[in-house]
């Protein structure tokens, strides 16, 4: 009997599963073998008429039989030769030769799997996936997916015709990753994970859980990508690393690429086009930030990105990964910093997605009551599960390092810390202790944060609740962001701007009451993208009156706006004083510049930034008491607030908002010393629009006011807000004396 003989009569039930495609360990049968009687090379290679082993020089080793009527094929290996080729001739004619992927030994080291079965591999990324690397001279692909609960993974692809039986995966059991080096495959091929479950059902395709590069949708296939970019952004990266400076200015334009501007034919603009125009739009406005809405792929536009696929992937609608860093570090070299929205708290039910990624809920929680948002149909991740943490921390840690993106903006935040967010009573499970604080996740949190900061990056909460602590340290008891959205303050302040000034004195307390909280968290006041859309209208629209009173309104808002402490965030298009809701389809209106009350207000917002920015009473003491005092927050009849604003050397601004349409004439309030006063903004100049009322340079009088020993008295134009600094008059002395 010969060797072949005894190989189909031994293994012909192995033979069969691997022509079936239902064989979980293709390792141990495929590839070059020891045998009886020497060594034996199998290989499954469908539409294969005829089969070689070749040496590395293309000399024939010899010729393979095939298995009965399969697509599998075995050859005796020749003593003493260790490497080997196929030479193939297919059923069409065509002849190629490859190197056999069974061949190759793992590219996992013991400490790679070790540190990946602990879920402690803060560079997972460098791990899972899809890699471009040499192994023995050869190079390929390298890919790896933690798939647990399956009987079987394949990498199907462009490379194999789609066909699961061919690179079916080897599996590490400690922890459920499957892995698989595929020679010849590169930058550019498209591939998907074919997966059965632990009952042999095949389940629809998925992507790559950690795939840097998508096709667009409906294909939705991951692509091979390795980065060949050149970064020049050592300098900025340097002064990164000494961590957040809170006493820094924070002007955040928030933008969603899509609908920035277009170009022609309404198609998408590019990174590199926005690297151009974008840039150099933020800059000129005045921004210290740009914070990008999710770019991480997703299926589906009208998500805004905030149910994501691919989380390791900048989505493909503007380029390729590379072109990304590109955007990234024009806007380093601009001096504007990065802040990407990021999405940890759900993911989309689509099935080539993580949903019951291996069949069973793998990266979500199995029970309904703990793994699904109702409001958003998506699963919620599995924070008690330590490859889930592993996943998303790694997730984090990559836009971090390999994009240089400087923050976070972690969406979500009080869907992840509570149990029955948004749950009716017997919707969800309490945690161990009774209560509904989601443990795992307050955990994960605090771990992100350590993180985060440990490498130089800064974190930004949007969280809607009175959790205590979200921007306290972790070693003081906090979550550890380093910033939370104010959306008290916006909610109160918006309400105020909408009600007819006549009624405002009935509401004059929420003008006044975000500072009762101020110094609770380390707080940005947003006026997002939230507040444009859903029927909600724009900043313009949200303004009563008439247009003159709408424009005046919003004006006299912004300056609020930037000198209220806090960090500032304005969605893009409120500087253009858009009329429309955002629409996630189409441009921002950039033709309503050319009108002058839009081209003025987009005037104002340029010069609050230069103003907010060279005053550090504007923002070096956010987050104490010495930063802010009151003036006067009383006087709700005249609904005028005036406040003052203070550095860290005892400097100041005056702030004054008169937000009525009357004029006050000689109004006085009082001023901590006897100095002259000039205006250094006035939202009711004529170059925003306003009637022109103003003052020149203010003395302060020895007239007490306001438990003051000095007082100004000043015109306070018809909705409008003042920001006044002491006068530097050349030859004067500032400070007088009685």
């Amino acid at each position: 009997m010969s060797v072949f003989e005894k190989e189909i009569r031994e293994r012909g039930a192995e033979f069969d599963a691997i022509a079936a495609g239902r064989h979980n360990d293709p390792f141990a049968v495929l590839g070059l073998h020891p045998s009886r009687d020497g060594r034996v090379v199998r290989t499954f290679q469908p539409g294969a008429k005829q089969i070689e082993l070749v040496d590395a020089g293309g000399d024939r080793l010899a010729s393979m039989l095939r298995v009965r009527t399969s697509s599998l094929f075995i050859g005796e290996m020749p003593a003493r030769k260790r490497r080997y080729a196929l030479r193939i001739t297919y059923e069409d004619g065509n002849t190629r030769t490859i190197e056999d992927c069974y061949r190759f030994p793992s590219t996992l080291g013991d400490v790679d799997l070790y540190l990946l079965g602990e879920g402690s591999d803060k560079k997972i990324y460098t791990k899972l996936g899809a890699h471009q690397r040499p192994i023995q001279g050869i190079h390929g692909t390298r890919f790896a997916v933690w798939a647990p609960n399956a009987s079987r993974v394949s990498v199907v692809g462009d490379f194999n015709a789609w066909d699961g039986r061919c690179h079916v995966m080897r599996l590490h059991p400690g922890n459920g990753i499957w892995e698989i080096f595929v020679p010849e495959v590169g930058k550019g091929s498209r591939y998907k994970y074919e997966v059965l479950d632990r009952n042999g059902t095949l389940l629809p395709l998925k992507a790559d859980p950690f795939g840097t590069y998508f096709e667009a949708p409906p294909g939705n296939a991951s692509i091979v990508f390795d980065s060949t970019y050149q970064w020049q952004d050592d300098a900025w990266m340097s002064r990164r690393r000494r961590g957040p400076d809170l006493a820094a200015p924070y002007s955040i334009y928030e933008v969603h690429l899509g609908s920035w501007r277009r170009g022609e034919g309404n198609r998408f603009l590019t990174y590199r086009e926005l690297a151009d125009e974008l840039v150099a739009y933020v800059v000129e406005q005045g921004f210290t930030h740009i914070e990008l809405l999710p770019v991480s792929e997703h299926p589906f536009d009208g998500s805004w990105g905030y149910q994501p696929i691919g989380m390791f992937a900048p989505t493909q609608r503007f380029g390729d990964p590379d072109d990304f860093r590109y955007l990234v570090d024009r806007c380093h070299a601009a001096d504007l910093g990065v802040i990407i929205d990021w999405v940890p708290a759900h993911f989309p039910k689509d099935e080539h997605g993580l949903a019951r990624f291996d069949g069973t809920s793998l990266y979500e929680h199995a029970d309904p009551r703990m793994g699904q948002h109702a409001d958003w149909g998506t699963y919620v991740f599995n924070f008690g599960r330590r490859e889930v943490v592993n996943y998303l921390m790694g997730n984090a840690l990559y836009w971090i390092n390999e994009f240089h993106v400087d923050a976070l903006r972690v969406d979500a935040v009080a869907s992840m810390l509570y149990l029955d967010y948004s749950r009716e009573e017997g919707e969800w499970i309490p945690n161990q202790y009774g209560g509904n604080e989601n443990l795992e996740a307050v955990a994960f949190l605090k771990y992100l944060n350590t993180e985060l900061h440990a490498h130089g990056a800064i974190s930004f909460a949007e969280e809607s609740t009175a959790w205590p602590g979200v921007s306290r340290p972790v070693d003081g008891g906090g979550l550890g962001f380093t910033f939370k959205w104010n959306m008290g303050w916006m909610n109160d302040t918006l309400a105020y701007m909408g009600e007819d000034p006549v009624h405002r004195k009935h509401h004059h307390d929420k003008m006044t009451f975000g500072m009762v909280y101020a110094y609770n968290e380390n707080f940005v006041l947003p006026l997002s993208h939230d507040e444009v859309v859903h029927g909600k209208r724009s900043l313009l629209e949200r303004m009563p009156g008439d247009d003159w009173q709408k424009f005046a309104n919003l004006r006299a808002y912004y300056g609020v706006l930037y000198a209220h402490p806090g960090k500032k965030l304005l969605f893009m298009g409120g500087e253009l004083a858009q009329r429309s809701e955002w629409n996630h389809d189409r441009s921002l209106d950039w033709h309503l510049l050319e009108f002058a009350p839009h081209r003025q207000i987009q005037t104002l917002v340029r010069d609050l930034n230069a103003t907010y920015r060279s005053l550090p009473a504007l923002y070096e003491v956010d987050f104490s008491h010495a930063g802010f005092e009151w003036i006067d927050h009383n006087d709700r009849n005249n609904s005028v607030l005036s406040w003052l604003r203070r550095d860290k050397h005892g400097g100041y601004v005056i702030c004054v908002s008169n937000l009525t349409p009357v004029v006050r004439h000689d109004f006085r309030i009082g001023v901590p010393d006897r100095l002259d006063f000039r205006e250094a903004i006035n939202t009711d100049d004529e170059r925003y629009g306003g009637s022109g009322l103003g003052n020149g340079l203010v003395t302060a009088e020895t007239v007490p006011s306001h438990g003051r020993p000095y007082s100004i008295a000043l015109q306070l134009p018809p909705l409008a807000t003042l920001l006044l600094k002491p006068a530097d008059r050349a030859g004067d002395v500032n400070v007088r004396t009685n």
